[in-house]
């Protein structure tokens, strides 16, 4: 006999109006995202952070904006907890929390690349839909501009934060070797957040800073130009399995791997390209190995941007296998080890990033 199904089974009101109030606040949240990226791109939280408490006449005034829009965004944000409002005074402001997660981006708490990544991937809802019949992939160079500049900034916080100070000297001897002048890939590094951070930190070492998407190579130029390290760093146009060069000390990819259809076989060539004692550290979202690990605030966030950029673009490039943004240890380890690698760690962890040791 077949087991019943939900059509057979009776509504339990109370869990139903527990789950349409769960679904009233994640449709304000919703609602919400895009007017965060309208705030962060019109100055209007850093505003608030410099110079509030301030009305929405004046706030208005000193971001050339128009006070009916400022008022009602204003609102939104006091409902959601994300500005604060005085009654007694009709002013907006914002608690140091909430500056720190909003206006400073230079700061570990700034989260508001994530808002802009999702505007971008919004954008490409249409083919995401077609592909979830057809199984094509969409690749990162195929996604919204807005996907690649969120990214960056959602993540660059934290490579600002633990990267040199923490996950570096997690590494077995990696610190010495960096400051004595080493040879370093960063492989799929995006708008070169990472590699230019490296590079300030440890002048006497060399970097090629790696990445398929030629337009995301155009910028890390541009920012290491800015950042006055382009004389110490290479730039390359290539993917994870076809990348120049020998005898690296280290290999890094961060926050990338996943993403990537061929993770054995770039194991395999990241394998090929290290010095025997070399080091491949790989920052990978932070994820348990089982699915019921993952059931989290934290997990929902990374399956849900997994399901719009990681798993299309693994499957853009093959698909084999599709690791997504939520693989976990264990399966990183498998795949790692397929390509070669005999000595795989966890060398340390964060709330948003495990990173792992890879030595041949």
């Amino acid at each position: 006999m077949a087991p019943p199904t939900t059509a057979d089974e009776p509504v339990d009101e109370e869990r139903l109006d527990e789950l349409v109030g769960m679904a009233v606040n994640e449709l304000g949240a919703a609602y919400y995202a895009p007017l965060i990226v309208i705030g962060d791109r019109l100055d209007l939280y850093e505003t608030l952070a410099d110079a509030g408490p301030l009305t929405p006449d004046e706030l208005a005034e000193r971001t050339d904006t128009v006070e009916p829009y400022i008022a009602e965004w204003l609102a939104a944000g006091a409902a959601g907890g994300y500005v604060t409002y005085d009654s007694e005074t009709g002013r907006y402001g914002l608690t140091p929390e909430q500056a720190a997660l909003l206006a400073d981006e230079d700061g570990p708490a700034f989260l508001v690349g994530g808002f802009q990544g999702l505007a971008g991937y919004q954008k490409r809802l249409p083919e995401l839909e077609a592909d979830f019949r057809t199984g094509a992939g969409l690749g990162w160079h195929e996604q919204d501009e807005d996907v690649c500049l969120g990214t960056e900034r959602f993540y660059r916080p934290g490579y600002e934060t633990s990267l040199v100070d923490e996950w570096i000297p997690a590494l077995d001897g990696l610190d010495a070797t960096l400051e004595a002048g080493a040879r370093v890939a960063d492989v799929g590094c995006g708008h070169g957040a990472s590699t230019i951070i490296l590079a300030e930190a440890y002048p006497d070492s060399e970097f090629v800073a790696v990445d398929y998407h030629d337009h995301s190579i155009e910028v890390a130029r541009e920012r290491a130009e800015d950042a006055g390290v382009a004389d110490r760093i290479d730039f390359e146009v290539a993917t994870a399995t076809e990348y120049d060069g020998v005898d690296y000390d280290l290999v890094m990819m961060s926050d990338a791997y996943h993403d990537m259809g061929d993770p054995a076989g770039v194991a395999a060539h990241v394998r090929e390209t290290l010095a025997d004692d070399g080091t491949w550290m790989l920052v990978e979202p932070f994820a348990g190995d089982r699915l019921e690990d993952n059931l989290n605030p934290v997990g929902r966030a990374f399956y849900c941007a997994s399901t719009m950029a990681c798993v299309p673009n693994s499957l853009a490039q093959g698909g084999d296998p599709v690791l997504g943004a939520q693989a976990g240890e264990a399966r990183l380890r498998e795949v790692i080890t397929e390509g070669g690698f005999t000595r795989v760690r966890r060398a340390t962890e964060m709330p948003f990033n495990l990173v792992l040791e890879a030595r041949p």
